[in-house]
């Protein structure tokens, strides 16, 4: 049964007067529309773009190794189109000559001027072979600062020119792009938008950010760079050639020989590199307390600093009294033989403007030596190949048509017959105080009338249009000069005299020398010769006296002593050069006759040269010749009558072809007595004559010279009779001959 619930009261509820407060939110700003957020990030990449540009115009990124490099690439190309420039010319002369060549071989009169043609192909190969040879030195600091210069002055012609300028224009269409039009954005390309971010990237301390990694960046393989572990046994092929030389290993070998003292430093403006050929050039300021020439007197103590021989370091000044250019190579440049230029291309030289090629420097360039305003004096010991180095400049002399040779031999041997057995030689004899004494007299007379010819055409001294009109070039050859000159020797005082005098005042009247002397002492060239000497080559000597003695005196304490070589090699010395401001070592190029007919070779094809100018020895009115005949009845045009250097009575005149055949009698005879009988067969006489001779070319020219066809001899260990020839029939034809 339920029980009665309790009443309770009631209580009325009663509203309150107001609403209990809530505390106040923030009221958060409203969110960027698309167009704000686009507006604000291009123009911040906007700003990056334009600090960058103005970086870019600047050339803050071209730092001073960048700059040298492109100067360097500049001189470089623009030798190179000198080179292509100077090949298109020579093949032009060339063509030019081919054509005159076939012209004259089909008859046609003067063959359009086919010496005239073959005088510029020589010409133009000759100025190619020297510019090939030229070195391209390190850029100056004006060359510098033009590259410098020229790569802003690109910039700014692209910014004129919309290239920059159409950054500004794609970052406003991407804008627009962001803000309404994505197929827009979609149109400009992948690139494009890469482009943009390249030049809005934001400077980090100073610096652009670094590019985003492409994705095909990310999808590259990774390469491992370390190197494999060598398996034992296994030997090591293609290994790397040794670093180029670093700024420390340099400034530590200036220090060693004290040119680098305490806190100084060098400064390198070109960094050293090793090219093909193993060679490393580097440009550098030495401190201001020293000068590249105080350097070059420590020449050999640097490069054994280096670890190298002093002919494998080549010093130069490249600009300033400190900046210097080190060429360094790896290998002696001297150790093997080089063969004569003029082997490969026998043509017309001039000998004035362009020289003769006679040796080649520390670098490999060809060193050629004008006949123009200097005499010259080449020395040294036996065997140390001062002949060889002679007779590059006397056979490269040889095939300039202008220069009169006068050689006098200082031995009896024949080492100078070829030059008059090829009609080159103007003059040739054989040891003869009485006739060198004549020669000078007759030198000092016609250097007298050349300069009255020289007056008359309104010149003060020899140049280039005047040589023919007065005669050409003299060069006189005097081997052996102690021969004439050491005391003792007969008329020793009036021959110093004439030479002395002639290398004073002669000069200037083309008329030079060349003496050459195994004993370089001041006894046999005094001083008043030797100073008027301007080209020296001092080959191995003996001690420091006497290589002063070539070179000048204190050049042995300057580091230029040529009794220190080492190895002594034939041909190598110091040469000097003053005209080409050059005081280098040099070896001459390897000419052999004695073994390889060279020198004869080259001299048939001088004469060949000659004689469509007109100046083979006995074809020309020759003052020199005429005044020695004059005086002493006997003439030594191209070595006598006989050509062997002993002056005869009668004037040569026989052609080349003459001459040719003269010597192959000579040769046959020559041979007949090294057989020991009267009778010889072809094949064995052109064995013994050799320098190419062979059986169909002497039996041409003994049976032009007049001996006849073979005829049948009995030969001792032959069966039966053989065709040969018999003494009286050569000698005959070479009596006959003579006579001619």
């Amino acid at each position: 049964m339920a029980t009665e619930t309790e009443y309770q009261p009631y209580e009325p509820f009663e509203w309150p007067d107001e609403e209990p407060t809530k505390p106040e939110e923030p009221i958060e700003p409203a969110e960027p529309t698309r167009r704000e957020k686009a507006t604000a990030a291009f123009k911040t990449q906007r700003g990056h773009a334009s600090a960058r540009t103005k970086d870019w115009l600047a050339g803050g990124d071209l730092d001073p190794v960048t700059v040298i490099q492109l100067a360097t690439e500049k001189k470089q190309r623009k030798y190179n189109e000198k080179v292509a420039q100077q090949e298109r010319a020579a093949a032009v002369a060339r063509a030019h000559f081919e054509v005159a060549k076939a012209q004259t071989e089909a008859g046609e009169k003067n063959g359009n001027g086919l010496a005239a043609h073959a005088g510029r192909t020589a010409a133009e190969e000759s100025k190619l072979e020297q510019l090939r040879a030229e070195p391209v030195l390190p850029p100056t600091d004006r060359e510098i600062n033009a590259a410098r210069s020229s790569k802003r002055a690109g910039r700014a012609a692209i910014v004129a020119g919309g290239g920059l300028g159409g950054l500004s224009a794609l970052g406003t269409a991407i804008e627009q792009a962001a803000t309404g039009q994505p197929m827009l954005l979609a149109a400009l390309g992948t690139a494009a938008g890469y482009g943009w971010y390249l030049v809005s990237r934001p400077f980090v301390d100073g610096q652009p950010a670094p590019a985003p990694i492409t994705p095909e960046q990310l999808a590259a393989p990774v390469i491992d760079l370390t190197k494999p572990e060598q398996q034992p046994g296994m030997r090591e092929f293609n290994a790397p050639p040794p670093p180029a030389l670093t700024a420390d290993e340099l400034e530590s070998a200036l220090r060693a020989i004290g040119e680098v003292k305490g806190e100084e430093q060098i400064q390198i403006l070109a960094v050293p590199q090793r090219d093909r050929d193993g060679n490393t050039t580097v440009v550098f300021d030495l401190p201001p307390r020293t000068t590249v020439a105080e350097l070059k007197k420590k020449l050999s103590k640097l490069a054994g600093a280096l670890g190298r021989d002093v002919s494998m370091v080549d010093l130069e000044k490249a600009g300033t009294e400190v900046r210097t250019s080190l060429w360094m190579t790896d290998r002696d440049p001297f150790e093997d033989t080089r063969p004569s230029p003029l082997i490969k291309a026998p043509a017309q030289v001039d000998a004035w403007k362009d020289g003769v090629p006679v040796a080649w420097n520390k670098r490999g360039a060809t060193i050629r030596l004008a006949i123009n305003n200097q005499s010259f004096v080449i020395a040294g010991m036996t065997r140390s190949g001062k002949g060889v180095g002679a007779s590059n400049l006397v056979v490269g002399a040889a095939f300039d048509p202008r220069i009169n040779l006068r050689i006098v031999a200082g031995k009896n041997n024949g080492e100078w017959d070829p030059y008059a057995k090829a009609g080159v030689a103007s003059t040739y004899f054989k040891p003869s105080p009485e006739r060198l004494l004549a020669l000078l007299k007759a030198l000092l007379a016609d250097k007298d009338r050349r300069e009255r010819d020289l007056g008359k055409l309104g010149k003060s001294k020899m140049v280039v249009p005047v040589i023919e009109q007065v005669g050409g070039l003299e060069v006189l050859v005097i081997d052996e000069v102690a021969t004439y000159t050491r005391p003792g020797k007969p008329l020793r005082d009036e021959i110093l005299e004439a030479l002395i005098e002639l290398s004073a005042v002669a000069a200037g009247a083309g008329i030079l020398m060349v003496l050459i002397t195994q004993y370089p002492e001041a006894d046999v060239i005094p001083q008043a010769l030797a100073m008027n000497c301007g080209a020296r080559w001092a080959m191995r000597v003996e001690n420091g006296t006497q290589s002063n003695a070539i070179l000048g005196g204190g050049q042995s304490s300057a580091g230029r002593d040529a009794s220190k070589f080492d190895p002594p090699r034939p041909g190598f010395g110091w040469l000097v050069n003053p005209f080409a401001g050059v005081t280098d070592l040099a070896r001459s190029f390897d000419l052999d006759e004695d073994e390889r007919g060279e020198i004869t070779m080259l001299l048939e094809k001088a004469a060949k040269i000659r004689e469509k100018a007109g100046r083979l020895a006995g074809h020309w009115d020759d003052p020199i010749e005429q005044h020695l005949l004059n005086a002493t009845g006997l003439s030594s045009a191209a070595g006598g009558p006989k050509r062997d250097g002993v002056p005869g009575r009668h004037i040569l005149t026989h052609t080349p072809e003459q001459r040719m055949q003269m010597d192959a009698c000579r040769g046959a005879l020559k041979a007949m007595d090294e057989l020991e009988r009267d009778v010889a067969q072809l094949d064995e006489m052109s064995q013994i004559i050799g320098g190419g001779m062979t059986e169909e070319r002497l039996s041409e020219l003994l049976r032009a010279g007049g001996a006849g066809g073979t005829v049948k001899i009995t030969v001792p260990h032959k069966p039966g009779r053989v065709n040969g020839y018999k003494r009286a029939d050569v000698k005959d034809a070479l009596d006959l001959l003579e006579g001619a």
